[in-house]
């Protein structure tokens, strides 16, 4: 019985390495990669990994956002002197406030669908694959946007569509990346670094599109960053593998490293346990949080350059710039609170339920504040400055419920950001029609209902996760991993097998 002892030691041994990691008394204590100063990055292939996940989060979001500062110039009246001398106001296209409502909505229909086939496919094609070819996808598309909505504003809302179907893939397919390339104790910064590409995305993408729209046309928005995205998508597919082990250029020290950090967990096609995932209350913590989110997120990031545009007087080019701060704000405090999130895992200054329930609580309570202030300051700078800052804020929570599904059930993040990314995704359907509904003379006052609604759903964010989040590996997914690495370990050891 010496061989089938001994194979039963390392079974177990295993399981609690496994156990180990992301739990909430007893991160993995290393930390030193052996690869030199941190900010070496290029000697790092999951730094790499990150850096073109910023750079294609950057084109998800300036894919995305552009049709809001679009739009306007599309509806606006522009001065055109006829042959004759005589000036007129022409629009190009003449859409109330519900046919621009709907048109930005549209996105949201396809982009709800596919989050959680996202993650799924992630776990059978690789995430790095299915990301790439969604980003991708998107820009093909927009550069058929133009002619489309020349054509029919039909049109145009169903290019928006298929859009969102393939985008809805990116977030889920980048968990599904992480779960393999980022250590427990390197998550909240690593998936803070490339999430942040997104606001810087938005930072960018708002005021250059006002710039493009008013010097060259509205077309010109579309075709630049189409252009762009699919540059960035050839060379994605170059560098970036699924997972440490398949990358060529990885070091040994790097890859031991990682595979250290995560306990060796094999990667196969997992079973997920559906069943649990809708009773869970960490599960359902982190989806209503990420819904209060995106309500505020979306409704802002659809109808900012028409608020600044329509009640705070701002011309087009300072709509699109002045659109863009509050995302500005975001991007730079994402580039610490991930880092200040794991500091304070690996000092073990706090455990990681404390960490996750407190960047996000704490964010959450702060937008409420400043998003009902903001309905009270209607002036350009009391507006702008408030809801940089309730935006800004944001970034906090990003290190708190954002990266949680890596810690409850790290073999399923990808799926539980589908889940919970479809759900978040509604706000995005529903926050532009409620606004285009309520927003019918583009007064001051109709305006404050739109922020005293956001401001409520971020209290009730608050207070759900505040109560119900959780940083631990649950049991479901610990016990369906304990139970494979038992089989398998009981069914390579050829001397158990004997000896039984």
């Amino acid at each position: 019985m010496a061989i089938a002892d001994l194979a039963l030691k390392d079974a177990v041994a295993s399981s609690e390495g496994r156990k180990d990691v992301g739990t909430e008394n007893t991160p993995r204590r290393r930390t030193d990669d052996g690869l030199g100063p941190s900010w070496h990055f290029w000697k790092r292939r999951r730094h790499v990994v990150a850096l073109l996940a910023f750079f294609g989060f950057f084109g998800v979001y300036a894919l995305r956002v552009n049709l809001s500062v679009a739009i306007v110039a599309m509806t606006s009246p522009r001065k055109e002197t006829l042959k004759n001398g005589t000036t007129i106001f022409i629009t190009d296209f003449d859409w109330d406030s519900k046919t621009q409502g709907l048109v930005l909505s549209s996105f949201f229909y396809g982009y709800i669908v596919t989050q959680v086939l996202g993650g799924w496919l992630a776990g059978r094609l690789g995430g790095n694959t299915v990301y790439g070819v969604g980003v991708a996808a998107t820009a093909v598309f927009t550069l058929l946007t133009p002619v489309l909505t020349n054509t029919s504003v039909y049109l145009l809302v169903a290019v928006r569509v298929i859009e969102g179907l393939f985008e809805g893939v990116t977030y889920p397919c980048m968990h599904a990346v992480w779960s393999r390339w980022a250590p427990p104790l390197e998550r909240s910064h690593l998936a803070g670094f490339a999430g942040s590409g997104s606001y810087v995305g938005t930072v960018i993408a708002l005021p250059l599109s006002g710039l493009l729209a008013s010097n060259f046309g509205w077309p010109s928005i579309f075709y630049v960053f189409g252009i762009v995205v699919m540059i960035w998508f050839f060379i994605w597919c170059k560098v970036v593998k699924s997972g440490p082990e398949e990358d060529p250029n990885i070091s040994p020290e790097e890859l031991k490293y990682i595979q250290d950090s995560m306990g060796n967990i094999p990667h196969k096609d997992v079973k997920h346990p559906w069943g649990k995932f809708l009773t869970s209350p960490a599960v359902w913590a982190i989806v209503v949080a990420h819904f209060s989110e995106n309500w505020g997120f979306y409704t802002l990031l659809t109808q900012l350059p028409i608020f600044m545009k329509d009640v705070l007087h701002f011309k087009l080019e300072k709509s699109g710039l002045m659109s863009a701060v509050p995302y500005l704000v975001m991007a730079i405090v994402l580039q610490f609170s991930g880092r200040l999130a794991d500091c304070l895992l690996v000092r073990r200054i706090l455990t990681t339920t404390q960490v996750r329930k407190m960047f996000t609580c704490v964010a959450y309570l702060s937008q409420t504040i400043f998003m009902l202030l903001a309905a009270f300051l209607l002036t350009p700078a009391g507006a702008v400055t408030c809801i940089s800052i309730a935006v800004g804020l944001g970034g906090f929570a990003l290190a708190g419920f954002f990266v949680n599904h890596l810690d409850i059930a790290p073999q399923h993040a990808g799926v539980l950001m589908g889940l919970s990314n479809t759900v978040a995704t509604l706000p995005g359907i529903i926050s532009p029609l409620v606004t285009g509904f309520v927003v019918q003379n583009n007064s001051a006052s109709e305006w404050q209902v739109v922020f005293y609604v956001a401001s409520g759903v971020y209290l009730v964010g608050t207070v759900v996760y505040g109560l119900c989040a959780s940083g631990e590996v649950q049991s479901w997914a610990v016990e369906d991993d304990e139970a494979d690495n038992r089989a398998a370990q009981c069914y390579e050891n050829s001397g158990m097998e004997t000896d039984s």
